[in-house]
């Protein structure tokens, strides 16, 4: 890719050990995670912890893109944090392009089928993005160890991967370590969910052309300062592939829904 490296690193359990559910334990990575070693200019997972030690003493909130910053209680993503995305790879990887592209280090494990070329397109500076896409059995150790050592940490829904139990102690991880943790699909305990509601494409006004935006609105709940639910309309992609408050939404401020938008919202 022009101007940017992503790093992948494949994760495999050797033949015959066991390591499903319940029973894995974030504290113990397995082999794979020594492969984390490949970050550049990195030489094991404690090295990334020292190297994002300078982002953790600059605030305990991370940015998001603009469009994106009303629908989070606190503007952006609160350190310690988890937050559950689902249905919408792109939001997930929107969620983290402000972040990276302010010099934090962010990784993505179990999601397999990402599209970096679309995460560059939505502003995430894949020079600090690290990839994990299969960690198998090594999920609950691999997403222990990245959020030991980066910012950010977006991980595939655990499933049948791990269990509640498991994905609490790695939301508790997170806490300890003051990093964000991201779900792609339901996690246990998220103190936010944000869900897209696609609406309408534009770009074949006149029958004919290319598919240029679209136009979602996007729904945050959750527990504590997340409690009230709250609805923004965002071009996801918008020009250019990036996010974008949405015309229609007629925003109050920060592209925030007016009651008379989510009426039309509900209704169409």
């Amino acid at each position: 890719m022009p101007g940017g490296v992503v790093t992948e690193i494949q994760a495999a359990r050797p033949a015959g050990t066991a390591g499903t559910g319940d029973t894995a334990d974030p504290g113990e990575p397995g082999a794979a995670v020594a492969r984390l070693a490949s970050l550049p200019g990195v030489s094991t997972a404690t090295g990334v912890a020292t190297t994002a030690e300078h982002g953790r003493t600059t605030g305990q909130v991370l940015p998001v893109l603009p469009a994106l910053a009303g629908l989070l209680p606190w503007g952006g993503l609160r350190r310690g944090s988890t937050i559950a995305v689902h249905g919408s790879p792109s939001l997930l990887l929107a969620l983290l392009a402000a972040a990276t592209a302010d010099g934090s280090w962010a990784g993505v494990v179990g999601v397999p089928h990402l599209g970096v070329a679309a995460a560059s397109e939505l502003g995430v500076e894949v020079n600090r993005l690290a990839l994990v896409p299969r960690p198998g059995a090594d999920f609950a150790a691999v997403t222990a160890a990245l959020l030991d050592g980066l910012d950010l940490v977006a991980a595939g829904s655990p499933g049948q991967s791990v269990g509640a139990r498991t994905a609490q102690r790695l939301s508790g991880r997170a806490r300890h370590r003051g990093a964000v943790l991201l779900s792609l699909g339901p996690w246990p305990g998220a103190e936010v969910e944000l869900r897209c509601i696609p609406t309408r494409w534009s770009g074949l006004e006149g029958g004919y052309g290319y598919l240029r935006e679209r136009e979602v609105v996007v729904e945050a709940t959750g527990r504590g300062a997340a409690a009230r639910p709250v609805r923004a309309a965002v071009l996801l992609p918008g020009p250019g592939g990036s996010v974008a408050p949405a015309r229609s939404a007629r925003p109050g401020r920060s592209g925030l829904l007016t009651p008379a938008a989510r009426e039309e919202v509900r209704v169409g």
